[in-house]
């Protein structure tokens, strides 16, 4: 596996793998990197010739007062997970080359951006949507794998994708949990044993409102108190919010009548955590 880190680097190589007519899948990630993240460099490359994977904690997505000095890094870490996982290029942009001294430009959408997530973490996907789009432009690949556990991104990302016809397929694939249910997350090691132990909380209550809404129940509020009782059994527990949306537009539900996503997010202690299940 080969390590690049200026864009000159990455578009040399790249242009080698268009001239020997191999496909590319991309892997956008922050680091730290667990089971979630391998599983789409695996699947990148079951899809694809060439699997190229980015690792940078990207400043713009994270707001004043966030961890962005604190988030977890193990770049030698990664580089292993990267080779067992099949990556053939692992990209490590420097942030003054990928961002400069004083860009300006980001990507800005009406309505989707500031809702959920949006409304708790002002900025956070404009932030996101720019990084994902410099990486896109610099790559230039056939497929992008993203995880379903960040939800409400992949369907900024696919709208932008859309939006602005990129010539890159979006594939989203599953959430890879834990044993007991809990979505692998990079901010899962700052929960202590207690924390880990109430976090479970999140999968819980989405499971309570999925068997509610399987057994017939169609109003998310009637389902959405059920949920809440859930999580407020655990003391180090604080909800964000509870939704249950349109797949598509993220627009709220009451009154389910076609498939909707149940979306939560949860502060554990002071870590935030968030996670979603399908109705169908």
């Amino acid at each position: 596996m080969e390590q690049v880190i200026t864009i000159k680097e990455m578009r040399a190589v790249i242009v080698s793998f268009r001239q020997k007519g191999e496909t590319i899948g991309f892997v956008p990630t922050m680091g730290f990197l667990h089971e979630g993240h391998c599983s789409l460099i695996r699947e990148a490359a079951r899809a694809c010739d060439r699997v190229v994977v980015s690792i940078f904690v990207n400043p713009l997505q994270f707001g004043p007062g966030e961890d962005f000095v604190r988030y977890p890094r193990d770049l030698k870490g990664d580089f292993e997970k990267c080779l067992s996982a099949g990556a053939h290029l692992l990209f490590l942009p420097e942030t003054r080359e990928i961002i400069g001294e004083n860009s300006g430009a980001f990507i800005r959408m009406d309505r989707i951006m500031d809702i959920l997530c949006g409304a708790s973490r002002p900025g956070h996907f404009q932030g996101v949507a720019t990084m994902v789009l410099k990486l896109l432009n610099i790559v230039q690949p056939d497929y992008l794998f993203l995880g379903a556990k960040d939800f409400q991104q992949t369907v900024i990302l696919k709208k932008m994708v859309r939006d602005f016809f990129m010539p890159v397929r979006v594939e989203v694939m599953p959430t890879v949990r834990e044993s007991d249910g809990l979505a692998m997350s990079s901010r899962n090691s700052y929960l202590n044993p207690e924390e880990r132990k109430s976090a479970v909380a999140l999968y819980r209550a989405m499971k309570k409102g999925k068997e509610v809404f399987l057994k017939g129940e169609r109003k998310a509020s009637v389902i959405k108190p059920l949920m809440e009782n859930e999580i407020r059994k655990e003391s180090a527990a604080r909800i964000d919010y509870i939704e249950m949306v349109s797949p598509e537009t993220l627009v709220p539900l009451d009154d389910i009548q076609r498939d909707a996503v149940i979306l939560v997010a949860v502060w554990i202690g002071k870590t935030r955590l968030i996670d979603n299940l399908k109705l169908s």
